[in-house]
């Protein structure tokens, strides 16, 4: 069984430091995973406009989000001008490719993409997209490959261009498994592998889930094999400002027991690899809800349209 880790790198912190720490506790552990890199400017403190929707308070106060992300982020954008985390931190996206991690895009602007995407036009989406394919390729001198879009956000818009842009894949969204998104009857053919576990920050603070038995609760989801035994994996999103700075211990516990129950802890390209021998799935795709986050998501959903070969999807 393969366990897939996708790492989203949020802010200038999480990057500078969660990274390189994170980066360091999978090369100890033989464990390998896809980071996903923000490219621009660091607007953490703009995230503060989501007070309005519900379950946003809710959410910050039960996850100490000032404890995890520090007072500077939560400035950003605000009192505080947002600093480039592309250019401020282009080293130590580089070295992590060189140890042999796969890496993507996330966003140029985080919050710019999470709290805008919905409703935003076509040129809009595009901009945004490009300015981070752009500056992907002036950090690592080649085109990204994956796509992991901010909050679970996207659009039709985007969706095009993650084939028009020639993703080899993308983990856009939520769901169960791997399949090829349908939007209101329109297929895209890039392959998405949708976040199939619930993340730290969505656990902690619920049914009596704290930092010290978190790891346990994700651990009992996961002690059954997935449904769908065909593609027999998981893929499981953290946080380069959670997983790579206070929640750390956690993480290595979580480590710990997935190798116990038999996970092979891998890129998502490995997943990607492994679909090649296997048709995927049409599925419609559109928003949802995820227990524990605040708004909707881009999600997976239940109806199956038939079944493409990935190497014709290409």
């Amino acid at each position: 069984m393969l366990l897939a880790l996708k790492i989203d790198a949020d802010t200038l912190r999480g990057t500078r430091e969660g990274v390189p720490r994170l980066a360091e506790l999978l090369r100890r552990h033989g464990a390998g995973a896809t980071f996903l890199f923000s490219l621009g400017p660091d607007h953490t403190g703009r995230a503060v406009r989501r007070v309005f929707r519900p379950g946003f308070v809710a959410k910050v106060q039960r996850t100490s989000v000032v404890r995890h992300y520090g007072l500077r982020t939560l400035l950003y954008g605000t009192l505080l001008l947002g600093p480039d985390i592309g250019r401020r931190c282009a080293e130590v996206m580089r070295r992590v490719r060189g140890e042999g991690f796969e890496v993507g895009i996330h966003a140029w602007d985080h919050v710019k993409w999470q709290d805008g995407l919905v409703g935003a036009s076509a040129e809009w989406t595009e901009r945004q997209m490009h300015l981070a394919c752009e500056r992907f390729t002036e950090i690592f001198g080649e085109a990204p490959r994956v796509h992991g879009a901010a909050g679970w956000q996207m659009n039709v818009h985007a969706l095009r261009l993650t084939q028009a842009l020639g993703f080899d894949y993308c983990s856009d969204g939520r769901g169960t498994h791997p399949h090829l998104p349908v939007w209101n009857a329109e297929l895209i053919r890039c392959p998405q592998l949708p976040t199939t576990l619930p993340t730290l920050d969505e656990l902690i603070g619920t049914n009596g889930t704290d930092e010290s038995n978190v790891a346990d609760r994700l651990l009992r989801i996961t002690d059954a094999p997935p449904k769908d035994a065909a593609f027999a994996g998981h893929v499981y999103t953290l946080h380069a400002e959670l997983e790579g700075l206070r929640l750390a211990p956690v993480f290595e516990r979580l480590i710990a027991g997935w190798k116990s129950q038999g996970y092979e802890l891998v890129p998502m390209r490995a997943l990607y690899e492994r679909l090649q021998a296997l048709s995927l799935p049409r599925c419609e795709v559109g928003s949802g809800r995820v227990a524990g986050r605040s708004g909707t998501l881009f999600a997976q959903g239940a109806e199956f349209l038939g079944e493409v070969d990935l190497a014709q999807a290409a």
